[in-house]
């Protein structure tokens, strides 16, 4: 698949998941350029209906909330709101660590995390994250003197239509970034544990229809084996790259 927004390649290691991002063990990190293509792609899309200005952003399936934090960082102007949730207890506790990583007081937490590794451990590597995170707490500095990001992360299963409306608490979402379970370190599970095998992208999807607007962009990240598909939705667009299909959707 050609890149038609993120056509460089910048140096990313001082976003790389672990480093100062929190990583969640057992769930890979998901690629920033693909990331920021596909939120560029969504952006492009809001643009061509005429809608300009921060947005907010979600995810139902955060994870780690790895993507959403370096989005943050990348496209600061673009938001004014992210949101994620996860089914995962111990996904929305590292979600909260990644997403306060978008303000000062955060920032300057994780600073001294690193510093104490630094002090007890010595390694170079922890030396590499601490000047990563400085170099991200002078950039949060910066670009907050225009505006902050607001940041909220909740427990909820991204197919319980009543738990997202009842946690989004009337949010306006603008666009959906959903990397979803591809059964290989995560799966489709229900709030009792037990597996969804019932076509669940699109039970999200249905799902998700209530707290959305007519010119909200939804983007579906999942293996070729799932169909993100959904009568009350358009697609706009479909891509691959590598075993990743890409579906960006609108509702209909």
């Amino acid at each position: 698949m050609p890149y038609q927004f993120a056509t460089e390649r910048p140096d990313y290691s001082d976003l790389a998941s672990g480093r100062v991002f929190y990583s969640l063990p057992g769930h890979p990190a998901f690629p920033i350029r693909l990331a920021d293509e596909i939120l560029q792609r969504c952006l492009a899309k809001r643009k061509a209906d005429h809608l300009t200005g921060p947005c907010t952003l979600y995810d139902p399936c955060c994870g780690a909330a790895y993507q959403l934090g370096v989005l943050g960082y990348l496209h600061w102007q673009s938001f004014h709101e992210i949101i994620a949730s996860d089914i995962e207890q111990d996904a929305v506790r590292v979600a909260q660590k990644n997403l306060g990583l978008l303000s000062i007081a955060g920032m300057d937490q994780r600073i001294g995390e690193i510093n104490e590794m630094l002090r007890l451990y010595g390694k170079a590597s922890h030396q590499d994250a601490l000047d990563s995170a400085n170099r991200l707490r002078e950039r949060i500095h910066s670009l907050a003197k225009e505006h902050s990001i607001e940041t909220r992360v909740f427990q909820a299963s991204a197919l319980n239509q009543q738990e997202l409306h009842k946690n989004l608490k009337g949010a306006t979402i603008h666009i959906v970034f959903a990397d979803v379970p591809y059964g290989q370190h995560s799966q489709w599970r229900s709030q009792d544990s037990s597996p969804e095998l019932d076509n669940p992208i699109w039970r999200m999807l249905d799902a998700l229809a209530g707290v959305l607007l007519p010119t909200s962009i939804v983007a579906v990240v999942s293996d070729k084996r799932q169909k993100a598909s959904h009568e009350g939705y358009q697609r706009l667009e479909q891509f691959q790259v590598g075993k990743r299909r890409v579906v960006i959707l609108k509702p209909s």
